[in-house]
């Protein structure tokens, strides 16, 4: 009797340290999955086809700014500048410069940020944090309907984030406009028709006329001029955004399933 209840212990026994031996080697398995994903990545980061992006964005950002300042500059030295601040007396012109230099300044950011993104996708690391990486980790485990859901709201994302660029330099013209119309009000303020056969009356009516009208002038050239000049810096971020955006979607089909 002693012999079949030592033998019935020996395979429980036996039987207890296999099930023990399948949840560990699972474990160890994953991890090993993760490790050997990590791993890839890596190495196709550091492989021959990974070609730095070498922040071109920004160098176009500098030159088109730097021959702007350069047509600034050569307009002050003709005194265009000094003209144009001291005619315009509702000093507009004034204010449509600094709403342009701050949206030139929020546009220098995004085209930095959308630079350094593009170089994070063509020399990607998996330990740094980047848009690549966030979006590789976004999509991995998701099916083909899923995946273009997280790619439509990727693109609506990155789009709305320059949109306000767009936005100011729409209200650069818009301030040109209300510009025009003050300076018609002032020039025709002046103006008094019972008075227009009153030789002594008519010296200030006309130089009060010619203020409105160099205000309405300037304004609005001021206006259009720097709208031109913050379309252009949009128009090259925008085409970075369109860029990183394409450049995400290709990197995510090609390594989302690594």
């Amino acid at each position: 009797m002693a012999i079949p209840v030592a033998a019935s212990d020996m395979g429980d026994a036996s039987h207890s340290p296999a099930v023990a031996r399948d949840a560990p080697g699972t474990a160890a398995q994953a991890d090993s999955g993760d490790s050997q994903r990590l791993a890839w990545l890596a190495n196709k980061s550091a492989g021959p086809d990974a070609v730095p992006y070498h922040f071109v964005l920004v160098m176009r950002f500098v030159l088109i700014n730097i021959i702007g300042f350069a047509l600034l500059g050569a307009a002050h030295t003709q005194g265009l500048v000094e003209l144009v601040v001291v005619s315009d007396q509702t000093y507009l012109s004034v204010v449509i410069s600094l709403v342009f230099l701050c949206g030139l300044g929020f546009c220098g950011v995004k085209v930095w940020g959308t630079s350094r993104e593009l170089n994070h996708i063509k020399s990607f690391d998996p330990l740094r944090p980047s848009k690549a990486s966030a979006y590789l980790a976004q999509i991995r485990g998701h099916d083909g309907n899923s995946r273009g859901i997280i790619a439509v709201a990727l693109r609506l994302k990155l789009t709305h984030r320059i949109a306000v660029v767009r936005q100011i330099a729409a209200s650069l013209v818009l301030l040109g406009l209300i510009g025009t119309v003050v300076g018609f009000i002032i020039a025709l303020s002046g103006v008094k028709p019972d008075q227009a056969a009153d030789v002594k009356a008519i010296t200030p009516m006309v130089s009060n006329l010619i203020a409105g009208m160099s205000t309405a002038l300037y304004t609005t050239l001021v206006g259009s001029v720097l709208n031109v000049w913050l379309m252009a810096n949009y128009h090259l971020l925008a085409g970075g955004t369109v860029k990183l955006i394409s450049g995400l979607l290709e990197f995510g089909e090609d390594n989302g399933s690594a």
